[in-house]
């Protein structure tokens, strides 16, 4: 299985980035980590190894990008306003460094967000604010409200980085055409977020898929085992 370091300096973060790649070629799938997890934390928690069938097979390549979440939300040490703003930057990164870089890997111009527990906010966040970029989204026991990170300040970016809040009031015909995956577990700490969240998707009429696994916990085990699988609904042909 190919594995590629990649380093470079973003005008959007002002600073270095990393990134490891997994595969050759493939459909690109940007996969982020847990909360303020490095970039390598996919592989060596063995997320990579679960999906190496369909890294080798060139069906699916893997981009996994470092986090932001040390000079974002979790930052008690700056203000909210400048922790909004520093993941707001983030955002851009992920758009402008990694998928307008990426997406036409794949004929239809687009790429799947992935990620667990925290990574599965940003693979939600990511996929609805630029629904034109994304095919799928598989969210791993992710968590999709931020407020409790702003301690009472209030901000309009923060609504439009809080996929509970903004997904309400998005229109864009694309939302309708992803392939959208929300994993838990009736045992996940993240259970009623993503519950939340599949009703308010329902009631927007988007189809997709509130997978509920029974008695697992909020681990690596059960995300070894959603990734594989969700990988499985893309459409390689």
């Amino acid at each position: 299985m190919k594995e590629e370091y990649f380093k470079w300096y973003s005008p959007h973060l002002h600073r270095d980035v990393e990134m490891l790649v997994f595969g050759h070629a493939g459909y690109p799938v940007v996969l982020f980590p847990t909360s303020m997890g490095s970039f390598h934390e996919n592989r060596d928690m063995g997320l990579i190894e679960s999906a190496r069938w369909f890294i080798e097979q060139g069906l699916v390549q893997v981009f996994c990008p470092m986090s932001n979440d040390r000079d974002s939300f979790y930052n008690k040490g700056i203000h909210p306003h400048d922790r909004i703003q520093n993941h707001a930057a983030y955002d851009r990164m992920i758009c402008h460094d990694i998928v307008e870089k990426i997406r036409y890997n794949t004929p239809v111009g687009k790429v799947v967000m992935a990620g667990c527990s925290f990574g599965g906010y940003h693979a939600a966040n990511f996929a609805f604010r630029h629904p034109g970029y994304v095919s799928h989204m598989f969210s791993m026991s992710g968590a999709f409200e931020i407020r409790s990170f702003m301690h009472g300040y209030q901000h309009e970016d923060i609504y439009y980085h809080s996929p509970l809040e903004f997904l309400r009031d998005l229109h864009d015909g694309e939302l309708w055409k992803m392939d959208i995956v929300l994993g838990t577990s009736n045992w996940d700490i993240c259970f009623e977020a993503n519950i939340k969240l599949s009703d308010v998707l329902e009631g927007k009429r988007v189809g997709h898929w509130l997978d509920v696994r029974k008695d697992r916990n909020h681990d690596w085990p059960v995300w070894k085992e959603m990734f594989p699988h969700y990988l499985s609904r893309i459409k390689f042909n």
